[in-house]
């Protein structure tokens, strides 16, 4: 059962309702057929704006990108949330993700050790736990991800042949911000592009289809969806603008 949450500000509940309400609809007005998924990501956001989100809008997807944040708002909130972990992973926390029940997917796998953790730690009587393959498409040093193309393909295959708790839900990526200002002024986005033949090359190779595209956040999202994207995360045009980490107060 889940702590009681505190409410927010009336004002608060409108601010962010009306700001999610906006989102959907600039996604609608894009969509070809099936909006794609809008995950809310509340990263060192109280878990009350969550709560308002929850409760006035129907919204049940949310992201974060801090694992113990992700554990504390999953204890205190409603447990039919579905939670989306997209900040950078690492093989230590791996089991301790995998013990959230309604996590509904993690997006940044990026190595089959890391993998095979989740499977190793997710509970089997469980729904087999979503995972993304996040890919670096844009070849920066500061962003995580395996390399598009053999590399996709490898831990894809092991993950869709080797862990039999997870599956394989799509391909993700964060993408450069200059491309994605490329992309404003009418050009196709490369690392959208980039994911996209990387995820028809893992079709391929392993014989599947349907796998979804994370790719797209506040910034970027309308030209994502325009080049195919499934799964879209933003933040700060829902929530505002955020505090440092240090100083924000996680409740």
């Amino acid at each position: 059962m889940a702590s009681p949450v505190a409410v927010s500000d009336p004002a608060r509940v409108e601010a962010l309702t009306l700001a999610l309400s906006s989102v959907a609809s600039r996604i609608a007005a894009i969509a070809q057929s099936t909006p794609p998924r809008l995950v809310a990501v509340s990263k060192l956001k109280p878990a009350s704006d969550i709560q308002a989100l929850y409760a006035s809008a129907g919204h049940r997807h949310f992201g974060e990108n801090y694992v113990q944040e992700l554990v504390d708002k999953a204890a205190q909130l409603p447990d039919d949330i579905q939670w989306h972990f997209i900040g950078s992973l690492q093989s230590n926390k791996c089991a301790t993700l995998a013990s959230i029940p309604n996590l509904f997917a993690v997006e940044t796998v990026d190595a089959v050790k890391k993998a095979r953790k989740l499977n190793d730690a997710r509970i089997e009587q469980w729904e087999k736990l979503n995972v993304f393959i996040q890919v670096n498409t844009s070849g920066e040093e500061s962003k995580s991800g395996v390399a598009p193309g053999k590399e996709t393909v490898e831990v894809a295959r092991y993950i869709v042949n080797d862990c039999p708790r997870l599956k394989l839900l799509g391909l993700m990526t964060i993408g450069s911000i200059a491309r994605s200002h490329a992309a404003a002024e009418g050009e196709q986005n490369e690392d959208f592009t980039a994911l996209l033949d990387t995820k028809q090359l893992v079709e391929s190779e392993l014989g599947v289809d349907s796998l979804e595209l994370s790719m797209g956040m506040s910034q970027d999202f309308e030209d994502a969806i325009k080049q195919g994207s499934t799964n879209v995360r933003v933040g700060s045009v829902i929530f505002g603008a955020r505090p440092p980490r240090k100083s924000a107060q996680i409740i």
